[in-house]
């Protein structure tokens, strides 16, 4: 007796919900959504992470930025003196290398013949005692700069170790101001105001801003005509960028319409990392152009430069790092050549 093959199972038919859904077009609206761009295109590998400026040219690599490495220009001695480049180091964020890169880009650009005046405008004088000057031995700083009319800026800025470095010290004092400023009239331009007189006699004027959005930090950006945004390579630091652009579009509308982001520096970057490679290449995609090619990376040298009291380029002259914040000097020189 011959049996029936039993019949194949019949294949259930597709509902509507087992359908995949296609995935939606992103379109990425900078600066105010970091969290959700995408991920990097490009995988850089340790070889990519040259200086910008080796000792045998970029040759056509991708730096850290995923972008091909410029050949920068050597910075030509200056022909004049001034007027000088304000620039305002900013960050609400601590921690993410403000003071650092205000005292080591100061020295590398002081080290091309510019005169370069260094303001520390941190109540916890970090970039005074960065260059050696312990705050609280100061008799006058720039809270009294700024609140007594009768001193002057000769009075209260000092030499430093580094040829063409001079530094406007500051100390707790300087948290006072905050509050007292608030009674001033036109209280967002007392810094812009005391720093008239010295504008001639500098080429470039760095600012180290304090960790916050107050009243300290819009007076420097009213004071200054660029902005420096030192920016951690880590996505705390990343979600930032969104208030911080706002308050400097703010200030460029009320107060300072002369005011321009100079550029983005990525800092603490580990290459060997995807996160800092991730968070980087956000930036780079938000911001393109104004991100700096120079990334300032990891290194056991910056804490040893603030116990001896001197900037990286004297500390250590032949290091990764002064090397860095060399080309940085040359980057923000070629885009202020006013300075």
């Amino acid at each position: 007796m011959s049996s029936t093959p039993d019949p194949a199972p019949a294949t259930p038919p597709v509902t509507p919900a087992q359908t995949p859904a296609p995935v939606p077009h992103r379109t990425v609206t900078p600066p105010s959504n970091y969290a959700e761009m995408p991920r990097p295109t490009a995988k850089l590998t340790a070889e990519d992470m040259h200086p910008v400026n080796d000792a045998n040219g970029a040759r056509g690599k991708i730096g850290p930025t995923g972008r091909p490495l410029p050949d920068l220009p050597d910075v030509l001695p200056p022909t004049r003196r001034g007027p000088a480049q304000v620039i305002a180091m900013c960050n609400q964020k601590g921690g993410v290398g403000k003071t650092t890169t205000t005292i080591n880009l100061g020295a590398a650009i002081a080290e091309t013949g510019r005169k370069v005046l260094l303001i520390d405008f941190d109540p916890q004088g970090s970039a005074s005692i960065g260059l050696g000057v312990q705050p609280h031995d100061l008799e006058i700083s720039v809270y009294n700069l700024l609140m007594q009319r009768d001193i002057t800026p000769d009075e209260v800025i000092q030499a430093t170790k580094v040829p063409n470095l001079d530094l406007l010290p500051a100390n707790i004092d300087l948290s006072a101001a905050e509050v007292q400023l608030v009674q001033e009239v036109a209280r967002e331009y007392t810094l812009s105001r005391v720093l008239e007189p010295i504008i001639p006699l500098y080429d470039v004027i760095l600012i180290d801003c304090a960790p916050s959005l107050g009243l300290l930090t819009v007076n420097a950006l009213t004071a200054s005509n660029g902005i420096v945004v030192p920016l951690e390579c880590e996505f705390f630091a990343l979600r930032g960028l969104a208030m911080l652009t706002d308050t400097i579009g703010k200030v460029q509308d009320r107060l300072n319409p002369k005011l321009e982001i100079v550029g983005i520096l990525g800092t603490m970057f580990d290459g060997r990392t995807t996160h800092a490679r991730e968070v980087l290449d956000r930036v780079v995609q938000a911001f393109d152009e104004r991100v700096f090619h120079t990334v300032i990376r990891r290194t056991v040298k910056f804490p040893e430069t603030t116990v001896v009291g001197e900037p990286i380029t004297t500390y250590a002259p032949s290091s990764s790092a002064a090397t860095q914040y060399r080309d940085l000097a040359k980057e923000v020189l070629a885009r202020c050549p006013a300075g």
